[in-house]
């Protein structure tokens, strides 16, 4: 699905990512952790075409990536600037579909089915700005899975959220991973979050000339649980081993 071929990438004279390879197969879920500056939210405008290589290749698909890749969609972390304030919520989230040339109706009648997916029915005709920042992201993951991506990038997305809204979308995506069977890439700097959505982890060394320090497997249960699944042995075995390999201690 994914294939990153000694990838290198550079600001200046400062290179972030070196020789970097990595493959992702189709319907994996894949974190990347790695101590702040090491590149992760690079890697992944790398992989979205927004950045380009200094070497080495990116395909999707087989195909080499030169621009933004079709059915690929993104989600930030900063889901307030992400989303167009002077439109409602269910025309931020039909927004994309217009590239597809689908009728205008079409576009709201799948933005709407997106919304109630994500337990945001009764908000379609809100404006972002009337919502919380939970919401918000809800409505931002809701305009990525509306265009059917097959492969999803996520960088960071639960970041600045508070604890509880933060375990629920980790929840979300986890059903929608489930259901969709979609390739995820998704970064974040939390440990414990890495381990309990991801199928896979890899860390990241510091920058500069970040490199994968580890690539763990994660052999829990398809089906987690906030509470059953962060108490389990191998759960925290694994936090533990990711926890070495970011502060340099594997």
């Amino acid at each position: 699905m994914l294939r990153l071929d000694s990838v290198t990438r550079s600001y200046g004279d400062r290179r972030v990512l070196h020789d970097l390879s990595l493959t992702v197969p189709d319907g994996q879920l894949l974190c990347v952790v790695g101590p702040s500056g090491c590149g992760k939210s690079t890697l992944l405008r790398t992989i979205a075409g927004l950045l380009p290589v200094h070497a080495g290749t990116v395909t999707v698909d087989g195909t080499p990536v030169t621009g933004v890749p079709d059915r690929l969609a993104v989600v930030f972390q900063d889901y307030g600037r992400s989303l167009l304030p002077w439109l409602t919520v269910r025309d931020n989230v039909a927004l994309p579909l217009r590239r597809q040339g689908l009728r205008r109706a079409d576009r709201r009648a799948r933005a709407e089915a997106l919304l109630d997916r994500v337990g945001l029915a009764a908000a379609a005709r809100s404006h972002p700005w009337q919502l919380s920042g939970g919401m918000q992201q809800r409505v931002a993951i809701a305009r990525a899975l509306v265009v059917r991506p097959s492969l999803l990038l996520m960088d960071e997305p639960f970041g600045s959220l508070d604890a509880q809204t933060r375990e629920d979308l980790e929840d979300l995506l986890l059903e929608v991973h489930r259901t969709d069977g979609t390739t995820i890439v998704f970064v974040t700097h939390d440990i414990d979050e890495s381990v309990y959505v991801g199928d896979r982890v890899v860390a990241l060394s510091p920058a500069p000339d970040s490199r994968i320090l580890l690539d763990l497997p994660v052999p829990l249960p398809a089906k987690r649980d906030q509470i059953a699944t962060r108490g389990l042995p191998e759960f925290v075995s694994l936090r533990a081993e990711v926890g070495r390999a970011v502060r340099g201690r594997g």
